[in-house]
């Protein structure tokens, strides 16, 4: 026991005293905050430029009002020069396009033959908007053909909203749902990436050190399983150090941007909201959906999320921590290591898809309950789950599989391991590590 916690002790202080972790850890938050700075004040930049395009109605059925100037887009209607001579003039000047609307003996034979001309690819808003413009315009003139009032449409439309209540009588809504979604994303995201990351690196210390043969001195004074163990202890404490410092620096600088600065989260979001969208927002925040959402926030399980999150990157971490550790004995150098890697990274990304595909869905459904029980998904799969509230036998049976099966992988891993750190000059295949397996002596 005491081999292993010196062993775990210089894994840990190796790596949180290494150069790159230290300036990473403190480097990294402050960069996923300046690019997403740079990502809104690049986004602002981008629509502050106005495109102007022309329009030609052979038809005569678009007036003024119909193509209202937006802050981004402004309308000119070049019809009297006809679609040929406007082409010329737009293709020579400084115009972002050309939207051709050609005389045609019905609304529904002109509905798929306008056309659009530009010098480059125009973008998919642009487009969708003026489809959208369009469609609104040629609807109202067959309704009118129908003899329909168009006023008492208008007028006939209202808006529903479904109060979601659960059986102890708590509000809930959409948007605590969105709430949710985010959450669960985060946390089964960042799992991933962390057990990616710093099981990656522990396979790399093991080919390090076979490599420069220091294992080989190392192995005379501990057994190889201590060995295999100190390291994925050792990284993965220092990985939890890291992702602690992480949410520090985060949270403090949030409140730095928010007080100091003046931008909010409200802001970034908003940036590339429509003006109408954007009061809706407001009429939101004065009716209290906003104040609601921040205490549906804090009234979700954060500390289950937390004690979870922890018990899952640890168990998540040394399962598949002792597969890395179990390639990384098994090769000489990192480029052997592509054959292995598939088998050990594709649970990890399924889990992801996994989760986005049929938590966001129905977070209780058979498929999602199904694979936040399996242990090679569960660590993300449960995670995305938990803000929505999962039965306490559902987290007790996925826990408990996967420790059962860390506990068997470790020993699996091991069996290769203290065969693979003594092995050189020979690319291992599948058939050599099942040889190890048997192994007894």
């Amino acid at each position: 026991m005491g081999k292993l916690k010196l062993i775990i002790k210089r894994e840990f202080l190796a790596k949180v005293k290494n150069k790159s972790f230290i300036v990473m850890t403190f480097l990294s938050p402050l960069l996923m905050v300046g690019i997403g700075f740079l990502v809104f004040f690049l986004s602002k930049k981008n629509d502050e430029k106005v495109k102007h395009i022309v329009y030609v109605d052979e038809f005569k059925l678009f007036a003024k009002e119909d193509f209202k100037d937006t802050k981004t887009v402004q309308y000119t209607d070049y019809t009297a020069l006809g679609i040929e001579e406007t082409k010329k003039k737009v293709e020579e000047g400084d115009y972002y396009g050309v939207l051709y609307i050609p005389k045609k003996d019905s609304l529904e034979i002109l509905a798929n033959s306008i056309e659009f001309y530009s010098k480059e690819s125009p973008s998919m808003s642009v487009i969708g908007n003026l489809e959208n413009r369009v469609e609104l315009k040629l609807r109202n003139l067959k309704l009118d053909n129908f003899g329909i009032d168009l006023q008492k449409i208008k007028a006939s439309k209202i808006s529903a909203a479904i109060k979601m209540y659960n059986f102890s009588g708590e509000e809930s809504s959409k948007l605590i749902n969105g709430l949710k979604i985010g959450v669960g994303a985060i946390s089964g995201y960042m799992l991933m990436m962390f057990v990616m990351i710093y099981g990656t690196s522990v396979m790399r210390s093991v080919i390090e050190e076979k490599t420069s043969r220091i294992i080989e001195i190392i192995v005379s004074s501990v057994k190889p399983f201590q060995l295999m163990m100190g390291k994925i202890i050792g990284n993965a404490s220092a990985g939890l150090l890291q992702f602690f410092i992480w949410g520090v620096i985060l949270f403090v600088l949030s409140i730095v941007s928010s007080s100091v600065f003046g931008v909010g989260m409200t802001e970034i979001q908003t940036a590339k909201l429509s003006p109408e969208q954007i009061e809706a927002m407001k009429q939101a925040a004065d009716s209290g959906v906003m104040e609601t959402l921040m205490q549906e926030f804090f009234r979700l399980p954060l500390v289950t999320i937390f004690v979870l999150f922890v018990f899952y990157f640890l168990g998540g971490f040394f399962l598949y921590s002792s597969l890395f550790a179990a390639v990384g004995a098994a090769v000489d150098n990192e480029t052997d290591t592509q054959q292995f890697m598939l088998p050990i990274m594709l649970p990890l990304i399924l889990g992801v898809y996994i989760g986005f595909a049929t938590v966001i869905n129905d977070p209780h459904g058979p498929v999602a309950t199904i694979f936040s029980m399996i242990p090679f998904t569960s660590p993300i799969v449960m995670l995305m789950r938990v803000p929505f509230g999962v039965p306490w036998y559902e987290i007790a049976i996925s826990m408990a599989l996967l420790l059962v099966t860390f506990v068997f992988m470790v020993w699996f891993a091991a069996k290769i391991y203290r065969v693979g750190i003594l092995m050189y000059g020979k690319k291992p295949t599948y058939k050599d590590l099942w040889k190890w397996i048997k192994y007894n002596g």
